[in-house]
């Protein structure tokens, strides 16, 4: 099954508090972890490694805490999913060409090729700000539109 680890969907739910806080200041861990009703020894770890990957600033201090590094509609959820899981790679042989063993040969590869740049492609066509928006309408690949909540779920 693929599916989007729990550290990376609460990391989506912690930014999208953060773009949907009426505070134009900063919020710590603690505001965070009681806004989204995530444990604060997981929301802690999540937003340090978004402020190590430049998606969040942060403040120390009284008044400090975390806040988006650039607006929300600049922040992708490729840019989310790379910070927190890696590279968006749907086979191994993708991730890291030559382990596998069978490359050469391989019927498939091709296909799981283009279905990754999909998956990238998506993720790059949606945004934070999106995120924090129910009901959007999306555009389908046949031209048709289907409304359809926007979000993951963990």
């Amino acid at each position: 099954m693929l599916k989007v680890s729990k550290q990376t969907d609460y990391g989506i739910l912690l930014l999208t508090a953060i773009v949907s806080s009426r505070d134009e200041g900063s919020l710590s861990a603690r505001e965070l972890s009681e806004m989204t009703h995530l444990p604060l020894p997981m929301v802690g770890k999540i937003l340090k490694v978004l402020s190590r990957e430049e998606i969040l600033e942060s403040q120390r201090g009284a008044k400090g805490g975390y806040s988006l590094a650039r607006p929300a509609d600049e922040i992708t959820l490729i840019d989310l999913v790379r910070a927190i899981e890696g590279p968006v790679a749907i086979t191994e042989c993708i991730e890291t060409p030559g382990e596998c063993r069978h490359e050469n040969n391989c019927p498939v590869q091709v296909n799981w090729l283009n279905i990754n740049r999909l998956i990238r492609e998506a993720l790059k066509g949606i945004t934070l700000l999106d995120m924090t928006r129910p009901n959007q309408l999306h555009q389908l690949s046949d031209g048709s539109q289907k409304k359809e909540p926007v979000g993951l779920s963990s």
